[in-house]
């Protein structure tokens, strides 16, 4: 896919470091750009998954559930102390 063109404004400091750092990786200036946004849009997204997975765990178990798994436990421990070890 071809390249677009497009215009941003930076700091003059900021410039330098992305100069730098395209000087250091042997790449053009557009591809630090482009390497920063893919990372960042990356990154984001990374976030916005964590944020849903959080959601969905976070839903304790209600009173019922509660109940339901202390007896399942308490059953569980009279099975296990009729098992002759």
């Amino acid at each position: 896919m071809p390249g677009v063109k497009t215009a941003i404004s930076l700091d003059e400091e900021l410039l330098e470091e992305v100069d730098k750092l395209s000087h250091d990786l042997h790449v053009s200036r557009s591809k630090v750009f482009s390497m920063a946004v893919k990372d960042y849009l990356k990154r984001q997204e990374n976030q916005s998954l964590l944020a849903r997975l959080n959601e969905a765990y976070e839903d304790l178990p209600n009173d019922n559930e509660e109940k339901i798994a202390r007896l399942m436990r308490r059953r569980h421990h009279e099975i296990i102390e009729q098992e002759p070890w």
